[in-house]
């Protein structure tokens, strides 16, 4: 008797790399074997994502990718699409169960029949049910970890619908946390990101009421003496729960790494209270200074959402100058796109969606601009790059502790190690070549 297969696929954010990696264990633990997306597969498992339009009409194309390899194979999907929308994934031609936000994490429970069904089969919870905490980190897909330290989000931005498919917010022990990030550490992996929806907010939930056992602050500062880990990033954090004391440990600490990606979603005031933002611009011009005083080689990646309702033509430019005249290091722009249930949608002012591409575009520019600037800003250092296991066409590519992307000639021996080296120019695909600092000048 051969084991069962299972496949995944993973659409959307780091906090889903992360689940998927815990759900996959799952199936592992009760026999299954897993196999990549393109091989054939009894069940296929799909993590889906809400926060783009884009995301929604991708399920329907990996559904059919599925179908192609194994058109008898079981389809499920979980995550935040199936949470929003249990009904209309559970639709489209080929999916067999929808899994919403507190069930996802007990898949395996469904499995007792794997008969395909005419239409798919939905359990989800009325989000007010997600009130509990799962733990999740992902591991054997990358040289580095995902490991999920918080869930939901209490912030009520009127754009978003996350609030609405992972539910109010909560944590992770901290005991739970450092347990995990051992366990990593224990894998050989060099590297953990710290994921969740709303990681500033750590603390809050931690034993199932409201109140902060613990901040964001202790959980930086209990990461940071867990032996063996390489390298901490910390991945999107909120300005206003980025406080200066995270921000002058990680400038002292040996893991933390000088990377930090903070969504400023606009450099309008006006457009961040459309928002319900928790900030104003000033606020976040604060951080950007605080960090580049105390780290002045930090990478500093920022969220901005174009083509909001009520953006006019003078709003988008002030946000184009403010970007344009902060120290920053990339951009992540994203085009506004209408969520059922969100006050946005019902908002006036809709920009036309032509209005929206063109200033996608030419913040685009803006950040081919800036990581050009950052990079350059680079070259003569010496820094740490942490190799990374693909090899594309006959490079292997790295990123050093702040976030520069380097490559060299593909050697399987670099996979996942650590090395020292000075960054020394960049090639025409903006990328930095460097050169390997021998051990004896290494201080």
């Amino acid at each position: 008797m051969h084991a069962k297969k299972v496949a995944f696929y993973t659409l959307g954010c780091k906090l889903n790399f992360s689940e998927t990696s815990t759900i996959a264990r799952s199936f592992e633990n009760e026999g299954f074997e897993r196999v990549e997306f393109t091989e054939k597969a009894d069940i296929y498992v799909i993590n889906t994502c809400s926060v783009t339009e884009n995301a929604d009409k991708r399920f329907k194309t990996i559904v059919k990718q599925a179908q192609k390899v194994n058109e008898n194979a079981f389809l499920i999907a979980v995550g935040c699409y199936a949470q929003l929308k249990p009904e209309e994934l559970a639709s489209v031609d080929g999916v067999d169960l929808v899994l919403g936000a507190t069930e996802k994490f007990k898949v395996t429970d469904y499995l007792n029949d794997l008969t395909k069904n005419d239409f798919g089969e939905v359990h989800s919870c009325e989000i007010n049910e997600a009130d509990f905490y799962v733990g999740s980190y992902s591991i054997g897909d990358r040289t580095r970890a995902f490991l999920k330290v918080q869930d939901g989000c209490d912030y009520k931005c009127t754009y978003c619908t996350i609030p609405l498919a992972r539910g109010i917010s909560r944590s992770d022990k901290l005991e739970n946390v450092l347990k995990n990030a051992a366990e990593i550490s224990d894998q050989g992996i060099k590297e953990i990101v710290l994921t969740g929806v709303n990681i500033g907010d750590y603390g809050k939930g931690e034993f199932g009421n409201k109140k902060h056992e613990h901040t964001f602050l202790d959980l930086v500062k209990a990461l940071d003496d867990v032996e063996g880990i390489e390298r901490l990033r910390i991945s999107s954090i909120e300005p206003n729960l980025l406080k200066n004391e995270t921000i002058d440990f990680v400038s002292q600490s040996q893991t933390f790494v000088p990377h930090f990606h903070i969504p400023l979603q606009s450099g309008s005031d006006e457009i961040l209270k459309l928002m319900r933002r928790r900030y104003l611009s000033d606020l976040y011009v604060d951080r950007v200074n605080q960090i580049r005083k105390m780290m002045p080689d930090a990478c500093i990646g920022v969220d901005v959402i174009v083509g909001f309702p009520g953006e006019t033509e003078e709003h988008f430019l002030e946000t184009y100058n403010f970007l344009n005249e902060l120290d920053i290091s990339y951009l992540h722009v994203f085009t506004y796109s209408e969520r059922d249930n969100t006050p946005a949608a019902e908002m006036d002012g809709v920009v036309p969606i032509k209005v929206r591409k063109k200033r996608s575009k030419m913040l685009r520019g803006l950040s081919a601009k800036k990581r050009r600037a950052f990079y350059e800003s680079q070259i003569g250092n010496t820094c740490t790059v942490l190799f990374e296991g693909e090899n594309k066409e006959g490079y292997i590519h790295g990123f050093t502790e702040n976030y520069v992307k380097v490559k060299a000639p593909w050697d399987p021996a670099k996979v996942n190690t650590l090395q020292k080296i000075k960054l020394t120019e960049i090639d025409v695909d903006g990328l930095v070549r460097f050169e390997t600092v021998p051990e004896a000048e290494v201080v």
